[in-house]
């Protein structure tokens, strides 16, 4: 039973980085398959590990590395992103989902799908504008590397300690709107 919710809420955990940034989780899931006994990927997916998938992500990954922090460009990024993170996370559903084989694979991956797009849908049209617009872009880079540090902890947790990860993301998410009400609430006191 504990290797049931393990496998789901690390397979929902990578989805869910993979909004972030759709090569962090890739690579992370390539190299620990490849380097340890973590997670196992099954024949449809092993892929993954090879030395030419892993290469490419991180090719791939040094792109959006580069191409998230400059303002304006992110928007761009974001645009061709909206097509890839979404796929990215339900390849990691799916793939990672091992101990939940009984759910049928179009299953995984429109959870994944949904997951991985939602997560980018909030940080492309909430989260990334409001920074920019109230930074006047300066703030670019510091959360789009918020993000890359994020998603890496989410991908590695979700693979070696999901409970754990469960635990980050809800701390993250409490920060982040304690962060808001703080900037809020000064807002309205200024504004008085």
């Amino acid at each position: 039973m504990t290797e049931i919710i393990g496998g789901v809420l690390g397979a929902f955990g990578l989805s869910a980085s993979a909004g972030l940034n759709a090569y962090i989780p890739l690579l992370v899931v390539s190299l620990l398959a490849r380097f340890t006994n973590l997670i196992q990927l099954d024949g449809r997916w092993a892929a993954l590990e090879s030395w030419w998938m892993i290469g490419l992500l991180a090719v791939l990954g040094l792109v959006e590395f580069v191409a998230d922090k400059v303002p304006a460009v992110d928007q761009v990024n974001d645009a061709i992103q909206t097509f890839i993170r979404p796929v990215a996370g339900a390849i990691l559903f799916a793939s990672s989902a091992k101990a939940i084989t009984d759910i049928h694979p179009v299953l995984s991956m429109a959870c994944g799908l949904l997951v991985a797009g939602s997560v980018h849908a909030a940080k492309s049209l909430v989260a990334r504008p409001t920074v920019e617009v109230t930074t006047a872009g300066l703030g670019v880079p510091v959360m789009s590397g918020l993000e890359d540090i994020i998603a890496t902890i989410v991908s590695v947790l979700s693979v070696a300690l999901p409970l754990l990860m469960v635990v980050f993301v809800f701390m993250m998410i409490w920060l982040i709107s304690a962060i808001f009400s703080r900037r809020k609430k000064k807002r309205e006191e200024s504004i008085e």
